[in-house]
């Protein structure tokens, strides 16, 4: 289940939804230890790779390199300036870069006619809930738009504080 609250744009005053995350991040033992169940490698060797990742990743991107892990995506440097622009291509040069940023595309997958057929990342039945619905112990129908009487694939109701 996924969650979102209401967010007025302070642009136009209209109402949006908004997705939201809850309680902590999940920890790389926790990735290790799901991985290590859904593979042959044991949750020790994961949770190395896991740790190791990173690091290998920054160097291939310092290199100049993008970095694309399949099921994920592409991981891709991209620079933020200091706003003095220069007048002519001449005068650009790396004393005008402040910061550096990850990007990240999530991988697609398209049919032959082009059409986007997988998101990875992107589970295709993601149950939207309203977190103010959830906060205040109301009823919980999934919101996905669509779905009405109750959430996909549960029973409507929620046990105990999910939020704790």
């Amino acid at each position: 289940m996924a969650f979102y609250k209401k967010f007025q744009s302070k642009l136009n005053d209209l109402w949006y939804p908004k997705a939201i995350t809850i309680g902590i991040p999940i920890s790389t033992d926790k990735v290790a230890d799901k991985l290590s169940l859904q593979s042959t490698v044991t949750r020790g060797d994961t949770y190395a790779v896991l740790k190791n990742l990173g690091s290998v990743m920054a160097d291939y991107m310092a290199m100049g390199r993008t970095v694309k892990i399949e099921g994920v995506g592409t991981f891709y440097y991209t620079t933020a300036t200091n706003k003095q622009g220069v007048t002519t291509p001449a005068e650009v040069s790396s004393a005008q870069i402040n910061g550096i940023r990850v990007r990240f595309i999530p991988e697609v997958k398209r049919s032959s006619s082009k059409k986007i057929t997988t998101r990875s990342m992107v589970d295709v039945d993601v149950d939207w809930t309203d977190i103010e619905k959830l906060a205040n112990g109301g009823n919980i129908d999934g919101g996905n738009g669509g779905n009405q009487g109750g959430s996909a694939g549960g029973d409507g109701g929620i046990e105990g504080d999910p939020l704790g």
